[in-house]
């Protein structure tokens, strides 16, 4: 069974807090099954954009657990682009913020492998 994204999200912001780092919901999509967005900041002003790995990602195995891929962008305007698109294609995602803490990106959301 897989997670609401309204949950998964809750998750994520309090386990990125917990950690001694920042999270918030920058945008709110839908409650069941909205796409979720990760803009990671890192201390050094850098900013990474984590989406919904392609379905390929999954292989045969049932879905249980959202995976996440690096979206190839550079720098903060090409993120915020990239969001407006994803925004008018899907009015229903969810954009959440964070810069970590003591944990890393890659112990925070389930990454897909390459």
């Amino acid at each position: 069974m897989r997670l609401t994204s309204d949950f998964w999200v809750s998750v994520l912001i309090r386990r990125v807090n917990d950690g001694g780092g920042f999270a918030a919901v920058v945008r709110r999509g839908a409650t069941e099954a909205g796409a979720v967005f990760i803009v990671v900041r890192d201390r050094f002003g850098g900013v990474a954009l984590y989406g919904p790995a392609a379905q390929t990602s999954y292989g045969d195995e049932p879905v249980s657990e959202r995976l996440f891929a690096l979206v190839p962008v550079e720098g903060e305007e090409a993120v915020d682009a990239r969001l407006e698109r994803e925004k008018r294609f899907d009015p229903d995602s969810w954009v959440v913020e964070i810069e970590p803490g003591r944990e890393p990106i890659e112990e925070l959301i389930p990454l897909a492998k390459p």
